[in-house]
């Protein structure tokens, strides 16, 4: 199996018969597979799956609606092909891209190739400008510089998406997973329609949901396998601090001057016990990190190759 293409569906009853034809025709030419995942849909969508499906498509039915992440996880857990394939399944996202997209991924040796959707067929206020906003936000802050992470188009090596190790809601910040476990990523400019049926299952909403997401990421980018560098220097800057304030004010209360009520005093004091907290967390979650890794035989790298020249070859070879 060349190519296995995961859509996750939540109530997209009139999507999949045009869907499952669009992907016949693109991809005529590869073997490959369809892992459709229904997260809770509550109209007819399993029934329409059922009912145009044909050998190469796989359902997999969730009990619940839990959310686009777990629902793509579960979609590249059942996929068999050496190369995972991530669309939308609103008919937003044209299967047509993807042929280009694998070929460029084949030549040019990359992990992931993402979908930049160059002519956004969406709103603007709503979609687009947060789109462009958060877009900026994220290359700043992560370093990790593609176009468009709202795009679910994707095509990714199989051992690279196994490895993305996806959960909560961080299916928005797949490049950024895919560039910690030491893949190679690039974009390229794909096609986009606009939605003709179903409603967009996305608003203004889930603002504060990506916000908080990207806060996480930043910090899992930077300071995941040693989280001391991040809480030792917030720790000893702030005992610092509130070490020579308290050093202050005991040198005051030594000349004789009433240093009792006052503010500077309840600040220092709280810089010192904020400083003991953050070594104190840093040191917590250094242990945590080891239980994790140790626990689970976890290596804190990973290898894209291993070459050696083996001297009998050599030897056949002068001979």
């Amino acid at each position: 199996m060349e190519l296995s293409i995961v859509i996750t569906l939540f109530n997209e009853e009139q999507n999949i018969r045009p869907l499952l034809e669009g992907l016949r025709v693109a991809l005529r030419a590869y073997a490959y597979e369809v892992i459709l995942v229904d997260d809770g849909s509550t109209d007819h969508t399993v029934k329409q799956v059922k009912l145009h499906a044909d050998h190469r498509v796989k359902l997999v039915i969730l009990n619940s609606n839990y959310g686009q992440t777990a629902a793509m996880a579960s979609g590249i857990a059942e996929a068999c092909g050496d190369y995972v394939v991530t669309m939308d399944g609103d008919l937003q996202n044209d299967p047509a891209d993807i042929p280009f997209m694998l070929e460029k991924l084949k030549a040019e040796g990359w992990d992931v190739v993402a979908g930049n959707r160059r002519d956004r067929k969406d709103g603007t206020l709503l979609r687009k400008i947060p789109s462009k906003i958060a877009n900026r936000l994220i290359r700043n802050l992560t370093g990790v510089t593609i176009r468009d992470y709202g795009c679910t188009l994707k095509v990714f090596r199989s051992e690279t998406a196994k490895r993305l190790g996806l959960y909560g809601e961080l299916h928005r910040f797949i490049p950024i997973l895919a560039v910690m476990e030491g893949g190679k990523i690039t974009d390229v400019d794909v096609k986009h329609h606009p939605r003709k049926f179903g409603v967009s299952k996305y608003g203004l909403g889930r603002t504060f949901k990506v916000m908080s997401d990207l806060l996480l990421m930043v910090f899992f980018k930077k300071y995941f396998r040693r989280p001391i560098h991040f809480f030792g220097p917030l720790g000893i800057g702030c005992f610092f601090i509130g070490s020579s304030i308290s050093l202050y004010l005991l040198v005051l209360k030594m000349l004789g001057h009433e240093i009792w009520g006052r503010p500077i005093l309840i600040l220092g004091i709280t810089l010192v016990l904020a400083g003991i907290q953050f070594l104190t967390f840093g040191l917590i979650a250094e242990l945590i990190m080891r239980v994790y890794y140790e626990s689970q035989h976890k290596k804190t790298y990973s290898i894209r190759e291993i070459f050696t020249k083996r001297p009998e070859l050599e030897l056949e070879v002068v001979h």
